[in-house]
C-alpha cells in the first residue's frame, strides 16, 4: 500500500446514493443468548491453529447465489468518549450514530433483503432496526457477530489501558493477532466465531442478506472469506455504518463457492474522504473502482472480453476522476481490457492536471499499470490456473474482486 499523499488506485467498487422510505415497527428474534458465549481460556497452540484454519478451510457448497451485506453500527458514546468497547453492551448510539444508520439506510433501501442477522449488542441491534425500516421480517440477533471480546481492557479509555497494562496495551497495538489477555487470544477466537457465522449465514435459504455488527468482527468476516489470517486484522478497518458487499457464486461442480469482494467499507459520506478510517488516522490507501457501463452491459461475466466503454460508461469515469480530485494518486493498477484501460486512463487524466492550473505548473506524473491477472473473463476461463497451497491471489477488475478458496 502506498501512503495517502501517494495513494493507489485498482480499478473496482461502486457508489451509491438512494431514495428514503419510513420505517415501522419491527421483531426481534435471537438465534443464541449472551449468556452462552464460551470465554474459556485457550493455549497459544490450539488458538493459533484454529485462526489459520478458518482462513483456510473451504467453505461449504451453496446451491444458488447469495449476496451478503455487512454493515458496521453507527457511532455510538463509547465511539466518542474514546472507551474501549469490546463485547461489552453499555454504550448507545449518539444521535450522530442514528443518522449515520438512517443515511445507511437510504443507501440501502433498494436492496430486497430476505433475513436480516444483527449482533446482540445494543449499538449494532439499533442500527440494524432503522436500517431494517418497514420490512415486516424479524432480525435475528446471534451472538457470534457481537464484537471482539476484550476482557479486562473493555470499558478503560485508551490512554488508562496504556498505563494501566503497558507492554500487553502495546502488543494489542503493534502485533494483536498475537496479543494475549486473561488467557486469551482474541483477535485468533474472533477469527474461529467469524468462521461460524459464515456457516450458518450460508447455510440459510436466503439470496440477500444483510448482517449488522461490529468493526473487527466485520473485518474478520472479510478477511475469512476472502481467506486472510489474523495477520491482517485492522488492514479491513470498518468506519461507523461503513458498508462491504461479499456475492458467493456456487461452482457446477459443487465445490466451495466463488466469493467476490463487491465493495468494501463504503461509508454514508464521501467514500474517499480522506484522513481517518474507522475513527483511526491513517497514512496509506488503496481505492477501489469499477470501470464504466461497457456497450453490451448485459453480457455475462464470462463474456466482458474487451468491451469498449459506451457514452455513459464514459461519464461514470469522468465523474469518478471529478470524486478523486482531492486525492493525490501515484500509481492507477487496471486489469488491461478496454474498459479498464480506460477508465484508467480518464482517472489519470484529470489526476495529472489537476495540479497544473496556473501558468507556471508542472503536470503531475502518474504511473500506469496494466496487469492481466485482473482481467475477470480470464479468471472465469474454465482451465483457470490452480492457486499453490498456502498462497492467496486477489483479482480486481470488473465488475468484482474475486478470490478463490481452493
Amino acid at each position: 500500500m502506498i501512503s495517502l499523499a501517494n495513494a493507489s488506485l485498482l480499478l473496482h467498487g461502486r457508489d451509491h446514493h438512494l431514495p428514503t422510505k419510513r420505517r415501522s415497527p419491527f421483531t426481534v428474534r435471537s438465534s443464541s443468548s449472551l449468556q452462552e458465549i464460551d470465554k474459556s481460556p485457550t493455549t497459544a497452540e490450539d488458538s493459533k491453529l484454529r485462526s489459520e484454519l478458518c482462513a483456510s478451510v473451504p467453505f461449504p457448497p451453496i446451491k444458488a447465489a447469495k449476496r451478503v451485506v455487512l454493515v458496521r453500527h453507527g457511532q455510538s458514546t463509547w465511539n466518542e468518549e474514546g472507551r474501549i468497547q469490546g463485547s461489552s453492551n453499555f454504550s448507545v448510539l449518539t444521535k450522530k450514530g442514528e443518522a449515520q444508520a438512517e443515511t445507511s439506510r437510504q443507501m440501502l433501501i433498494d436492496d430486497s433483503f430476505d433475513i436480516c442477522f444483527s449482533s446482540p449488542l445494543i449499538r449494532s441491534k439499533r442500527t440494524a432496526e432503522i436500517i431494517w425500516g418497514t420490512r415486516e421480517d424479524e432480525i435475528i440477533t446471534d451472538s457470534d457477530l457481537r464484537e471482539i471480546d476484550l476482557y479486562s481492557f473493555q470499558g478503560l479509555l485508551k490512554h488508562e489501558g496504556k498505563a494501566k497494562f503497558g507492554p500487553a496495551f502495546r502488543q494489542w497495538q503493534v502485533d494483536a493477532a498475537n496479543f494475549n489477555i486473561d488467557g486469551h487470544y482474541p483477535v485468533r477466537e474472533l477469527w474461529g466465531r467469524a468462521r461460524n457465522c459464515w456457516t450458518k449465514i450460508l447455510a440459510h435459504e436466503s439470496k440477500s442478506v444483510l448482517v449488522v455488527a461490529h468493526n473487527a468482527v466485520n473485518q474478520a468476516l472479510v478477511a475469512t472469506a476472502i481467506g486472510l489470517g489474523t495477520e491482517y486484522f485492522r488492514i479491513l478497518l470498518q468506519s461507523n455504518c461503513g458498508v462491504s458487499v461479499l456475492d458467493f457464486i456456487p461452482r457446477a461442480d459443487g465445490g466451495s463457492p466463488l466469493i467476490c469482494l463487491n465493495r468494501l467499507n463504503q461509508t454514508p459520506g464521501s467514500p474517499v474522504a480522506t484522513g481517518s478510517s474507522a475513527g483511526r488516522r491513517t497514512s496509506r490507501r488503496i481505492i477501489l473502482v469499477c470501470q464504466g457501463s461497457t456497450q453490451d452491459s448485459e453480457a455475462t461475466v464470462s463474456k466482458l472480453g474487451d468491451q469498449q466503454m459506451n457514452m455513459l460508461g464514459v461519464i461514470q469515469a469522468q465523474k469518478t476522476a471529478e470524486l478523486l480530485l482531492d486525492l493525490k494518486v501515484s500509481t492507477i493498477i487496471s486489469s488491461p481490457n478496454n474498459a479498464c484501460a480506460q477508465t484508467a486512463t480518464i482517472i489519470s487524466q484529470v489526476q495529472e492536471a489537476a495540479d497544473c492550473l496556473g501558468a507556471d505548473c508542472v503536470p503531475r506524473y502518474v504511473e500506469m499499470k496494466n496487469i492481466p491477472d485482473l482481467d475477470v473473463a480470464e479468471i472465469f476461463q474454465p482451465s483457470t490456473k490452480m492457486i499453490p497451497a498456502g498462497h492467496n491471489r486477489c483479482f480486481i477488475s470488473t465488475p468484482w474482486l474475486v478470490k478463490w478458496i481452493r
